[in-house]
């Protein structure tokens, strides 16, 4: 039987209609939630995100715009854009488009954003109240996507064991923290395998519920998967296609072809955890607006 689809985008467009209200409510009070983007470079992959991310922000009444800086910013200039933005108080979510070039420390740049406007979740102070368990902090938006695709289709998480490919600190740390907390929607034992994992269709035969954020192209196959599992795809990838024009095509880090046949539900990728990370984004900017115009 063919698994169930678990279509990101239907459940983005839930979340994008409750941000909308809370939206409108802003703007009852003068409020307009306002959201920047900061794009280093001309990297096609990372215009087209943000272009997407722009455009969803409109739909649903956010502010937005991009300041895009030459590659060869420095990363003084870069830190003095991010306090120019920090300081602004129209401004209530700042977002850094990774990849940034090479010569930028990407953990440096991160930690520089308020964390009360981080809306990513990547500064540090963010990501230890993460650890804490306190709520005051903004969540990963992908991570916190994936638990709200599992919450939306009703996906038992109690008791269940989840085991995640990638140990990461934008998905696998957290997404592990996150399923292992003591509330709804988790509680669940979690394993968390990597490239030193020894025999790993063993231990990703185990899981009821199956993250791949390796980054390796179609790494998951059938033989890696339990029959009736979930399967969650987080990975995007670009390999060569020569019947595309661009020369290449994205995929995930899983084989769905083989996997839809045996899995009990699984994101297609396009359409799976993207839209559910815009869609938290978003979420989480206005939640910055309401707490800042408090």
């Amino acid at each position: 039987m063919p698994a169930h689809i678990l279509d990101g985008e239907a459940f983005a467009s839930s979340i994008h209609r409750e941000t909308a209200v809370r939206v409108a409510a802003l703007g009852k009070r003068g409020v307009t939630p306002k959201l920047v983007f900061i794009r280093v470079g001309e990297d096609p992959a990372s215009r087209a995100y943000v272009a997407r991310k722009e455009a969803r922000a409109k739909e649903v009444g956010i502010a937005s715009r991009t300041l895009v800086l030459p590659a060869t910013t420095t990363l003084s200039s870069l830190l003095h854009e991010i306090d120019s933005l920090n300081a602004d108080p129209l401004v209530h979510g700042i977002l850094i488009q990774s990849p940034l070039p090479s010569p930028l420390p990407n953990d440096t740049v991160y930690a520089h954003v308020s964390p009360t406007k981080d809306v990513d979740g990547f500064h540090p102070l963010n990501f230890g109240k993460l650890l804490l368990g306190d709520p005051t902090g903004f969540l990963p938006c992908t991570p916190a996507g994936i638990l709200e695709i599992l919450r939306l289709a009703k996906i038992p998480t109690a008791g269940k064991h989840a085991v995640i490919l990638g140990r990461g600190q934008i998905v696998g740390r957290p997404l592990a923290t996150l399923l292992a907390r003591k509330s709804p929607g988790a509680d669940c034992t979690v394993t968390l395998a990597h490239s030193a994992s020894v025999d790993l269709p063993s231990l990703t035969r185990q899981a009821d519920i199956l993250i791949a954020a390796i980054g390796r192209p179609l790494f998951l196959t059938k033989e890696h998967v339990r029959p009736g599992a979930t399967v969650i795809d987080v990975g995007v990838n670009r390999i060569s296609d020569a019947t595309n024009a661009r020369g290449y095509r994205l995929v995930g880090d899983v084989d769905f072809a083989s996997i839809s046949t045996i899995a009990g539900a699984i994101t297609p990728n396009p359409g799976g955890i993207g839209p559910m990370t815009i869609a938290l984004l978003l979420s989480n900017t206005v939640r910055s607006a309401e707490d800042l115009s408090r």
